[in-house]
């Protein structure tokens, strides 16, 4: 299985042109470069994750983490990727860097559409916890915004 030979590591600025062909491969309304630099480079609460298989980056997490909340900004795997575990190897490592970091809950928001994702979000304990009316741009899809208690759920 491809997971087996992918590599999960924090990001750095030099990962930027990577993760930024992930970025538009994933996403009809894409996040710019400047906004993954940003992130890297000066936001003090964002960690992201990226996916390295062969050297190449083929998919990307990140979250901020704020005091004891955490929050999924963006998970993405490139098209010719997806279905190869690299998703949940992602969500694993966010999940284990926010426990590291002291998250007692983490929360994201998922495109009501989009099952595949709810699926895997739900296998780490993820519920759903609201709707965000409208919140994508492109379509004007509702979001679903999920959450997990990381404290109940990890801490023994």
């Amino acid at each position: 299985m491809i997971e087996k030979q992918t590599i999960v590591r924090l990001m750095t600025a030099d990962d930027v042109d990577g993760v930024y062909k992930v970025e538009v491969d994933a996403f009809s309304v894409p996040w710019t470069k400047e906004a993954f630099e940003n992130e890297v480079l000066l936001n003090q609460f964002a960690y992201y994750l990226v996916a390295e298989h062969e050297g190449e980056i083929v998919g990307y997490c990140g979250v901020w983490i704020i005091m004891d909340e955490a929050h999924i900004t963006n998970i993405a795997v490139h098209q010719s990727k997806r279905g190869l575990g690299i998703g949940d190897a992602l969500m694993r490592h966010v999940l284990e860097l926010s426990l590291t970091y002291g998250a007692l809950t983490m929360t994201l928001e998922v495109r009501k559409s989009n099952h595949l994702a709810q699926n895997l979000y739900r296998k780490y304990g993820f519920e759903a916890g609201g709707i965000r009316k409208n919140y994508y741009t492109d379509n004007q899809e509702d979001a679903l915004v999920m959450w997990v208690n990381l404290k109940e759920r990890y801490w023994q």
